[in-house]
């Protein structure tokens, strides 16, 4: 996290369309909602683990999907990071009080909720007893992190892209059987770029 971070721009050229860029979203009127979501690693019998989480089905352009847990800040929020750290506990039910924050990785924009995404990355040694909350929450995805560093995991499907109005075939990780697209794809993409920095 001492070094830049790697950003976005290889996976975003396998998805076919041009997000806008961060500077141009910032000069937005009105400004896009800030939100927080985290990436937590955690050991599970000393392999390294992350969680995601699957979204009911309801009437809005994320329905269904897989993402990190987070949401939109709070005007009680002192930062961002506090955003991910309470959103999580919200969403998971874990408390957050032992996590470790690491740092932050690239920024994502969601044009369909108008959404600027921050993803805080955080360790914890012990994640505590999961209760996640029905409304927000339709499942709660264990990841080991050796199996998301995997090159056969990237895959190619036709989904609905609402930025186009049309289907188009766009990159996703296949996580444990779960279609991995959109602004969670460009995370986990960033995230393995860390972790092979490390080798």
């Amino acid at each position: 996290m001492q070094q830049a971070l790697p950003g976005h721009d290889d996976f975003r050229e396998l998805s076919g369309y041009q997000r806008p860029d961060i500077d141009e979203v910032l000069r937005q009127v009105p400004p896009p909602r800030e939100s927080g979501v985290l990436i937590l690693l955690y050991p599970v019998k000393g392999e390294l683990h992350t969680l995601l989480m699957l979204r009911p089905t309801y009437e809005g352009v994320h329905s269904g999907q897989v993402a990190f847990p987070g949401g939109h800040r709070e005007l009680s929020d002192t930062d961002i990071r506090q955003t991910a750290l309470r959103e999580f506990t919200e969403e998971t039910g874990a408390p957050h009080e032992s996590f470790e924050v690491l740092g932050e990785l690239s920024r994502v924009y969601i044009p369909p909720s108008r959404a600027l995404v921050t993803p805080v990355l955080a360790y914890t040694d012990e994640l505590g007893q999961l209760t996640p909350d029905p409304r927000e929450v339709a499942g709660l995805i264990p990841v080991l992190m050796a199996s998301l560093q995997r090159d056969d995991i990237l895959k190619r499907t036709n989904l609905y892209i609402n930025v186009l109005g049309r289907e188009a075939e766009v990159p996703y990780w296949d996580v444990d059987g779960h279609v991995v697209w959109g602004a969670t794809a460009l995370m986990i993409a960033e995230l393995r770029a860390l972790f092979h920095r490390l080798g």
